[in-house]
């Protein structure tokens, strides 16, 4: 159930203008987030990662799972997630091991290597939330509301795609 709220034109075109700014914010926080870790791994030495990568790691944590349950989650758009795949593999940061029931499928999880990248982005999340609440940038119940906005836009997205087929 779905509560409509009626708007004025004058109205509409201002909610118009304030989703796009916030689709436009929410890219530009993407490219940010891919900044910030890249300057931590460079502040820690760590060059042979890229960005991309270290959040596949992230997101793999202590999982199992295939390509394409990955690229499904959708993280990972404009990336090359076989090719970033192969790569942590050819790095030592995963296991990758053919499934017995589908031999064109794969399955990969961390390396123990592989764990500590993870570890590495772990502690960056904790440390930047824990700094955003002690320096009044944003108040966990801010935070909620804005997390609990966000996956109502995502699921009104998710939406619009399956009525399209």
């Amino acid at each position: 159930m779905s509560i409509e709220i009626a708007l004025l034109p004058g109205e509409r075109s201002s909610v118009h203008a304030t989703y796009l700014d916030g689709l436009s914010l929410l890219e530009r926080l993407h490219r940010l987030m891919l900044d910030v870790v890249k300057d931590e791994f460079e502040r820690l030495g760590l060059i042979d990662v890229n960005p991309v990568q270290a959040l596949l790691l992230y997101n793999i944590g202590d999982n199992e799972v295939t390509a394409g349950e990955l690229k499904s989650r959708g993280y990972y758009q404009g990336s090359n997630v076989s090719y970033n795949l192969k790569k942590l593999v050819e790095m030592g940061y995963m296991h990758h091991q053919r499934s017995d029931i589908d031999r064109r499928s794969v399955r990969v999880r961390l390396t123990a290597e592989g764990r500590e990248i993870r570890d590495v982005i772990c502690a960056l999340f904790e440390r930047h939330s824990e700094e955003m609440l002690d320096r009044g940038v944003i108040e966990a119940d801010a935070l909620d509301t804005a997390t609990s906005t966000l996956r109502r836009v995502e699921r009104y997205w998710r939406d619009q795609i399956r009525y399209i087929y």
